[in-house]
């Protein structure tokens, strides 16, 4: 095992659950060579589409209160 991964791996018990997050974070990025701009386009349609229907009350939000007690349910 190289030197730095080594140090990595032995310090990590050191680090706040907010740093182990961005290392984790930082990590799976780094994995991510290919940037697909068609996702991101796609995204944005989805949520100008999203944010027509709620602006026109074609369709209506759901509060987040109401959304855990359905998933306790």
């Amino acid at each position: 095992m190289p030197a730095k991964m080594k140090q990595v791996i032995e310090n990590i018990k050191d680090l706040s659950a907010d740093e182990k997050a961005l290392v984790a974070h930082c990590l799976i990025s780094s994995l991510e060579t290919k940037q697909d701009d068609d996702v991101e386009d796609a995204w944005a349609d989805l949520a100008e589409k999203r944010f027509s229907e709620l602006s026109s009350g074609a369709v209506q939000g759901v509060s987040w209160e109401d959304i855990k007690k359905d998933i306790k349910d």
